[in-house]
């Protein structure tokens, strides 16, 4: 099983059945799976839950899936999600075809679900090494993921369950800006009846635990906009 439960996949598939297994086999494997049958949908939800990869059938309701990929390779903030693309369609026409308007792979009805699994993998080794890793680190902090542990300059650092999670989040997009809507809706999987502010006693937990090994501030606060891991905190 993998190790790395945050990652997403964003499953664009109008065949229940389908959709249904593809969701089995990536949650057993510790994706977190959003699924919806609509292109015009898809391309919201991209906006909202930033998946780290969409799996996208070729003929989906209402916008093509040749249609949804080209149009988040002309997004500009969406435009590096790689893209593994499900097809009936075997021939080699529209294999260049759909490679030309941005998948970056393919995988042909019926498939074999291990398979799928294995290529959405060797994909995100490919472009974001961090969301495959069993180990994450930045500026002398690391995460073994395997084993549940964080050390900070080789010292060991003792965090709950949500600052955990926070943590590991931040490692695998360092230097990246978040606000609280996006931490609340990546870190915490049912949110309806938490508040934004509780997002702010975490990071103030979080940073708590982490300066306990003596290191300066690595959590900085964007006034308006949210936080970052970013070793130029302070």
């Amino acid at each position: 099983m993998a190790t790395n439960g945050s990652r997403r996949v964003l499953v664009v598939e109008d065949d229940r059945a389908i959709a249904d297994l593809i969701k089995h086999h990536f949650s057993k494997e510790g994706f977190t799976v959003t699924s919806t049958p609509s292109g015009e949908e898809a391309l919201l939800l991209v906006e909202e839950i930033r998946p780290s990869l969409i799996v996208l059938d070729w003929m989906i309701e209402d916008v093509s899936g040749i249609e949804v990929c080209r149009r988040l390779r002309r997004s500009g903030t969406n435009s590096a999600i790689p893209v593994l693309m499900l097809t009936a369609r075997g021939e080699e026409e529209d294999r260049i075809r759909g490679l030309e308007t941005g998948a970056d792979d393919f995988v042909t009805k019926p498939f074999s679900p291990k398979e799928l699994v294995a290529r959405a993998k060797a994909l995100l080794r490919r472009s974001s090494p961090n969301l495959v890793s069993d180990r994450l680190s930045y500026s002398g902090l690391e995460m073994d993921v395997a084993a549940h542990r964080v050390r900070r300059d080789g010292s060991p650092v003792s965090l709950g369950p949500t600052e955990y999670r926070l943590l590991r989040h931040f490692l695998q997009y360092p230097e990246k800006v978040f606000s609280r809507q996006q931490l609340l809706d990546l870190v915490w999987p049912h949110n309806e009846d938490i508040e934004l502010r509780t997002v702010d006693v975490h990071i103030r937990r979080l940073r708590q635990a982490l300066e306990q090994t003596g290191g300066q501030d690595v959590i900085r606060t964007v006034r308006s906009e949210g936080y970052s891991l970013d070793s130029n905190a302070s």
